[in-house]
Formats: structure tokens, C-alpha cells, sequence
């Protein structure tokens, strides 16, 4: 059997959140309201978590000043 050296970091839910608004998340799922086996309502969730920063690097527009949208 090989020792295997793990090593622990804590980490904060500061830096999971930063992380997850630098590069952006996506959550996705469904949800199915049903009454005696009939399903009455379907939603299909797609929900996107990221800054400002990253929508804007990410979208190639400039960060400061007014961004135009094309007619």
C-alpha cells in the first residue's frame, strides 16, 4: 500500500463565491408539479450566476462608459 499525503485547505464561502462570480456559474433543473399522478405544471429553470466584470469580458463590450446595443 502506498501512504497517500493529503492536505486540508478550509476554505471560505468568500472565496467559493468570488471563484463562482469570476468564472461564472450555471444551474440548471426542472420542476414538476403534480397532483395524483398528473402532472399540472412543468418549469425548466436555467438560472446564471456571474459579475458585471465577467458578463463584460465574456460579451467583449468595455467595462466603463455607455455600451450601445445594435439596431
Amino acid at each position: 500500500m502506498s501512504d497517500v499525503i493529503t492536505k486540508s485547505k478550509d476554505v471560505t464561502l468568500l472565496e467559493v463565491l468570488d471563484r463562482a462570480l469570476d468564472k461564472g456559474v450555471v444551474v440548471s433543473g426542472d420542476i414538476v408539479i403534480s397532483v395524483a399522478d398528473v402532472d399540472l405544471i412543468y418549469i425548466g429553470l436555467k438560472v446564471l450566476l456571474s459579475s458585471v466584470e465577467t458578463m463584460e469580458r465574456l460579451r467583449g463590450a468595455p467595462l466603463s462608459g455607455a455600451v450601445e446595443e445594435p439596431t
